[in-house]
């Protein structure tokens, strides 16, 4: 019996392996691993654009929120310088309004105390009328009798309850 042995070394059988396995590579390189690296590059490209437009609406963001809180202060800003502009025209308002109702005031006062006065000089008017109507009535009465000290003092009664009516 002729025994074969399990390990020889045929050398076209070792050649026609090697081609096969260069042959299966290169098949591997241009069918397999250029697509797939083409897909893994497209995919890097991808990710790359996708962290580019990330840094750009964070960059835009940024700006956005700068904007903002300048706005916010401009804003406050022009708040506070209305309220202190209200707060002066409204106290300049007030002031005026005092010098008005203090000169009105004034006016009313200067002109009562001219009715007053003049009423005053009426009423002293009408009382010297009426005390030198007295006056006549008694020199009157007087001329036509003659006075004794009842008579006299009849008189006096008299004059002082007419000026007590008149006033």
């Amino acid at each position: 019996m002729e025994h074969q042995s399990l390990v020889t070394i045929m050398p076209w059988s070792f050649i026609f392996t090697i081609c096969n396995l260069l042959l299966l590579a290169w098949l591997f390189k241009k069918f397999l691993f250029k697509p797939v690296q083409d897909i893994l590059d497209k995919r890097q490209a991808e990710i790359a654009a996708t962290y580019d437009e990330a840094d750009r609406a964070n960059t835009a963001a940024r700006e956005l929120e700068i904007e903002y809180v300048q706005r916010l202060s401009a804003a406050k800003s022009e708040a506070t310088d209305i309220v202190k502009t209200a707060t002066l025209r409204a106290t300049a308002r007030s002031e005026e309004m005092l010098i008005e109702a203090k000169t009105e005031a004034a006016a009313i006062k200067t002109k009562a105390e001219a009715d007053i006065e003049s009423e005053r000089k009426k009423a002293a008017a009408s009382l010297k009328d009426d005390i030198s109507g007295i006056a006549i009535e008694i020199a009157g009465k007087v001329v036509e009798k003659e006075i004794d000290p009842n008579t006299h003092k009849a008189l006096i009664d008299d004059f002082i309850s007419h000026v007590g009516d008149a006033s």
